[in-house]
């Protein structure tokens, strides 16, 4: 059933004091809630990812990112997993239809976590798909899933699967300093069968593979799917930093008189630098989406620059996140590393989350710096 953006965001505003409230529980409880992801379920906000051939809200890639910052602006963690399961489903357009058929059986809400590193997986190609076995890191949002995307080696880099959660088993690794209600854990399969249309190639998606495109109609699907992904982790820091943002200006607003108060002029400073900040990085998330998706409407080209400009800009934009959180976790005084203030949380949070590879800065600037001079990647 479509709906707008407006109203989608109006959803997620209304759910940013319980999951702000809920923050340290969830924490506590390394996981995203069920209470949360029912209501994130109930609220129809689990539905902006898939097709509306299956459920969904009739959102387009973009439209989502938004929903995906205010939520982290009441928690990380959740925003982070919403945004991956959100996403996950855009991701099921490119797909073989037989799979996406599957995926969907069981509905428009149905959630997938990732784990797309290769390096420990083991994988054979048999007669009708691969037989899969091994051990991935890092699967946010599993123990709420449905289904696990693994990646194995390719030809043209990983290939990434679709296997049911039945024959995955979790292994509660996740003991960690930040963004620790993602339970991110290991994901063990052994020796499953998967059928090859529960595969797909991400480098073919948007370039030679035009499944999601010719099934669904959405611009998206006739961008480089290398273009655009890694942009979803994108939103949840913005929203981190944004929530660290209202929390100080909260914290302060009303307050006069010597020291940290709203009278003095360091924290001004300090909250007008986080601000710029905190825009700019959303500014540069807009801005390049919605360029990659304006050149696929008019069937533009897009070339090697672009994926290298991608891995720059969401590096450059996760960084500024954390300065901005930075700069105000180190003027909150001692009363900020309190486990009642919410500024330690964001802070913790948005340093976990810019461990992520997509955001690994040396390698994203010198990948862009090398074509930019021209010199063999």
């Amino acid at each position: 059933m479509a709906i707008t953006k407006e109203e989608l965001l109006r959803r997620a505003a209304e759910l940013v004091p319980v999951l702000r409230q809920r923050a340290a529980a969830t924490e506590r409880l390394r996981r995203v809630p069920e209470e949360t992801v029912k209501e994130l379920t109930g609220s129809g906000l689990l539905r902006s990812g898939a097709p509306e051939r299956y459920g969904g809200n009739g959102l387009e890639f973009y439209e989502t990112l938004d929903v995906c910052s205010e939520l982290g602006r009441g928690c990380g963690s959740t925003s982070w997993c919403y945004t991956l399961w959100t996403h996950h489903n855009w991701w099921m357009g490119h797909f073989p239809q037989e799979g996406q058929e599957e995926y969907y059986a069981t509905g428009p809400d149905t959630l997938c976590s990732s784990a797309l590193n290769p390096a420990g997986a083991k994988a054979e190609a048999v007669v009708g798909g691969y037989r899969v076995s091994g051990r991935w890191y890092f699967s946010s949002g599993c123990d709420a899933a449905n289904w696990i995307m693994p990646g194995i080696p390719g030809p043209n880099g990983p290939i990434w699967l679709l296997v049911p959660r039945s024959q995955c088993e979790i292994v509660d690794t996740w003991f960690v300093s930040g963004m620790a209600g993602t339970g991110s854990k290991d994901i063990v399969i052994r020796d499953a069968f998967v059928p090859a249309y529960r595969s797909m190639d991400p480098a073919l998606a948007g370039v030679s593979n035009w499944t999601g495109w010719d099934l669904h109609g959405r611009v998206s699907y006739r961008v480089p799917l290398r273009c655009l992904v890694g942009w979803d982790l994108v939103a949840p820091l913005i929203g981190m930093a944004q929530g660290a943002i209202d929390g100080f200006v909260g914290r302060l607003r009303g307050t006069s008189g010597p020291g940290r108060t709203a009278e003095s002029v360091a924290l001004q400073v300090r909250l007008g630098e986080a601000c710029s900040e905190v825009d700019t990085a959303r500014a540069v998330l807009q801005h390049f989406v919605c360029e990659m998706l304006q050149r696929g409407a008019a069937g533009g080209d897009f070339s090697d620059e672009d994926r290298a400009r991608s891995m720059r800009d969401k590096a450059f934009a996760a960084r500024l996140c954390v300065r901005a959180v930075d700069r105000l976790f180190e003027a909150s005084g001692a009363h900020g590393i309190l486990d009642t203030q919410d500024i330690q949380r964001f802070h913790r949070d948005a340093h976990a989350a810019s461990h992520h590879t997509t955001f690994a800065w040396d390698s994203a600037m010198e990948g862009f710096g090398r074509l930019a001079l021209g010199v063999r990647p």
